[in-house]
């Protein structure tokens, strides 16, 4: 099957123009009653998913979102995309002075709020197994691993559309959440990466971590000195020369997709690239606002709706959802994550209510949960129904971040506007 049929190339549309225009819709609505847009997005995709639409309707649901196949290869490939300019996006909306201001609290926030959680889960997970169904002694200690990650990475994407949804992301607190949970992700891909290499040690395609590490950090200060240098040079002659806004759009995605192909072919994630080429470009003194607007609203608004539509699209969240397990992944997930990073803030100079947000910002999951759990799926080392329960609980974390960021930000008194940092 080498390309799109005709019914399929027609299919594919329509199939995409649904997933638009609901999640749009439902996005709206949500936002109406205080929830971040990404919400209804993700409850667009289980409404279109095997969970509703494939219950009452699977002859629909199979046909306009079939599960194998040139659209479900199109639509996977679109998912991918979208995830990877997302955090091109992302990484532009960081600039690396603010954070590093707020070096000693985000330092705190970052490695409390990874340490806590990967304690947590890696306990429970390796001294009872038998509560995540895992019986396997050659996985345990594996299981453990991953599952203490899966509890202390945040999901970036997730978590600066909350922010950027609540006008909250040039905040203190904004700044503090973003600049702790890349640091969080960055270190919890690397171990994500250590555990997918002891899976794969049998087979021969093992990679040394330490040379994923000297991947990482030679690409990182690369990007963040050469090629900032070279971005800072050319800005000004792309922005002057080529036609508006379509000329510094093609380049900006051009750079992102370079640098996710780099990151993805070392072993690591595309969205690790994408995410440091958005720094390196967006931190550019020579790129105009107007420029970063058109970007953000192009790639916020097409793209990362296919994203968070395709994570229900994915998942039957009857049939594999278990309760006990759904809830002890969930208090895990609370407690780490919000103990552990507000715990940090608080050694970080933050009040007690702001330390609480940060917590609550902190916990948000969703995109990155969702790309570790499909990866450890693949890979054999969860089964359907931890799978399941980790999405769940990357959405109900992501639900209640806003809202619970909200009261806490409210319960120190102090308006967003007053909280701006520039």
């Amino acid at each position: 099957m080498g390309k799109l049929s005709h019914h399929e190339f027609i299919i594919l549309l329509i199939s995409m123009a649904i997933m638009l225009i609901l999640s749009r819709v439902l996005g709206e609505f949500g936002r109406k009653l205080k929830f971040p847009i990404v919400m209804g997005e993700i409850i667009a995709g289980i409404l279109l998913g095997p969970t509703v639409l494939g219950l009452i309707s699977p002859d629909t649901f199979n046909h306009y979102f079939p599960a194998i196949g040139s659209v479900s290869i199109a639509l996977d490939g679109i998912a991918k995309i979208s995830v990877v300019m997302m955090l091109f996006v992302t990484g532009m909306e960081v600039q690396l002075p603010i954070v590093l201001k707020q070096g000693k609290a985000a330092i705190y926030t970052s490695t409390m709020g990874m340490i806590i959680p990967f304690a947590s889960g890696f306990f429970v997970a390796f001294y009872f197994p038998y509560l995540f169904g895992v019986y396997d002694e050659n996985y345990r200690l594996l299981f453990a691993l991953f599952l203490g990650t899966a509890l202390s990475i945040s999901a970036l994407p997730v978590i600066s559309r909350i922010l950027i949804d609540m006008n909250m992301f040039k905040t203190k607190i904004g700044t503090i959440i973003i600049a702790s949970a890349m640091f969080n992700d960055l270190i919890g891909w690397l171990i994500f990466s250590f555990i997918l290499g002891m899976l794969n040690t049998s087979t021969g395609e093992a990679q040394s971590v330490w040379l994923t590490l000297a991947y990482i950090a030679g690409f990182g200060l690369f990007m963040l000195t050469i090629g900032k240098i070279i971005i800072d040079k050319s800005l000004p002659w792309m922005q002057k020369k080529l036609s508006w806004p379509g000329g510094i759009l093609s380049i900006s995605l051009g750079i992102c997709f370079l640098c996710g192909a780099f990151t993805e072919s070392i072993g690591l994630h595309a969205i690790l690239g994408a995410f440091i080429a958005g720094i390196a470009f967006g931190d550019s003194v020579h790129l105009n606002e107007k420029a970063r607007e058109i970007i953000h609203q192009f790639v916020t608004n097409i793209f990362a709706p296919f994203f968070f539509v395709s994570i229900g699209l994915k998942v039957n969240f009857v049939t594999n959802f278990e309760l006990e397990l759904v809830l002890i992944i969930l208090v895990l997930a609370y407690i780490g994550k919000v103990v552990g990073a507000s715990l940090g803030a608080y050694l970080g100079g933050f009040s007690k209510n702001e330390s609480l947000a940060v917590g609550f910002g902190m916990n948000a999951r969703g995109a990155m949960e969702i790309i570790l759990g499909t990866l450890a799926l693949n890979a054999g080392l969860i089964n359907t129904k931890i799978f399941v329960a980790l999405v769940v609980m990357a959405l109900i974390t992501s639900l209640t971040s806003g809202p619970l960021i909200n009261y806490f930000v409210g319960k120190e008194g102090i308006a967003k506007k007053q909280m701006k940092l520039f």
